[in-house]
């Protein structure tokens, strides 16, 4: 039941477009780069340094970033052998997580190493002074699989796979899980460290566009790419990054914005993608439909003030419920104007979507597209 998504594809643009380049690997990094309107080809550096920005941690041009993950691993057998359980812990508490990330830092942290606390599952990991980068897999991508294929290789990627092995003894007894257990919640019982990256640089969004602009959402990834370019980033009073987050308040943020004087308000909502992960079809579409009713509703109705102005809703990447993670599949876009009225005449979904025959094959373009109605002739945003 989306019936605001509905009514702005029924008088809108429904399309489909390609937010991950083939060469990439399908997340939110380089999917939300995308949108945002910067070509990965040519900016993406890895995902945790986007991350490490957002927590105000300063990268030097010979550090590398690696996102941390507070994961549930099986409790049988020995650490390569066991299985990905949940990638989040059950979405655990960010005042839980830091007391097992503090843990961590405690046998961890030395002069080249430390471990910084960010928000639920999702933490961060400095290798200061680290020429090389590893090839490390996202832990959402292995849900319910065997982890020996997919651990740490190479001279500095045993490294890596040391701590994470240790990180199981040290965490599977701690307090916190021991509590969480008895609640009958996943516990966090082991790091896992994945999305390597180099300190990333991006053109400023206002001397792309000539926009002013802010970002609203409760990840580190997406605050980072808004510090990057230069948006103001937006904190939002009990705004999680899950299914349980506050919808409204991220509405009433985005209008203040506007009200303010912003042209431009970028709102991300993680709940339908974590729902994903999860596997958890009821909850998806509660997520869809929260963000129909709590914050595409208030804003069509705080908006309807103004003279003009438009609206883009779209997905970052897709999250089969079926796969239980990204894939490539180019995902459904609407773009509605007040007074450019368009006629798709059809709901919003993916199916309607590829029959406009509406496809962008470069993603980095519909942001563009959106605010100029028109494409670059030059492979990339000016």
């Amino acid at each position: 039941s989306i019936p605001n998504m509905d009514f702005l594809s029924k008088n809108g643009e429904l399309g489909l477009v390609k937010t991950v380049p083939d060469r990439f690997s399908p997340g939110s990094d380089v999917a939300n780069l995308s949108v945002m309107g910067y070509n990965p080809e040519k900016y993406y550096t890895g995902r945790s340094p986007l991350e490490a920005i957002s927590m105000g941690l300063d990268l030097g041009s010979n550090d590398i970033a690696i996102r941390c993950n507070l994961v549930t691993l099986s409790d049988n057998m020995v650490y390569n052998e066991k299985t990905l359980l949940d990638h989040s812990s059950d979405e655990i508490s960010t005042e839980e997580s830091h007391e097992l990330i503090n843990e961590i830092s405690k046998h961890f942290n030395n002069d080249y190493i430390s471990f910084h606390e960010g928000i639920s599952y999702r933490h961060c990991m400095i290798w200061k002074n680290c020429d090389e980068l590893f090839k490390l897999t996202p832990p959402h991508d292995i849900i319910n699989k065997k982890i020996n294929d997919f651990l740490p290789e190479d001279s500095g990627g045993k490294f890596l796979y040391n701590m994470m092995n240790k990180s199981y003894n040290i965490l599977k007894n701690h307090p916190v899980n021991k509590k969480r257990m008895a609640l009958g919640l996943k516990p966090a019982n082991s790091i896992w460290l994945w999305g390597a990256g180099k300190k990333a640089e991006l053109p400023k969004f206002n001397d792309k566009f000539n926009l002013k602009g802010s970002v609203i959402s409760a990840v580190d990834l997406i605050k980072g790419i808004a510090i990057c370019s230069g948006l103001e980033s937006i904190d939002v009073k009990g705004a999680t990054g899950t299914l349980n987050t506050n919808y409204k308040g991220k509405a009433v943020a985005a209008l203040n914005a506007l009200d303010s004087g912003k042209d431009f308000v970028y709102i991300h909502i993680e709940a339908p993608d974590e729902c994903g992960h999860r596997g958890e079809i009821s909850n998806k579409v509660k997520a869809i439909e929260l963000i129909d009713s709590q914050i595409i509703k208030p804003l069509i109705s705080g908006l309807n003030k103004y003279d003009d102005y438009k609206i883009m809703i779209l997905p970052d990447h897709s999250t089969p419920l079926i796969l239980r993670t990204h894939t490539k599949d180019p995902v459904p876009y609407i773009i509605y104007s007040k007074k450019e009225l368009n006629s798709s005449n059809k709901m919003y979904d993916e199916y309607n979507a590829k029959n406009t025959f509406n496809y962008i094959s470069n993603g980095y373009e519909i942001l563009n597209y959106f605010l100029t109605n028109s494409k670059s002739k030059e492979g990339d945003l000016k």
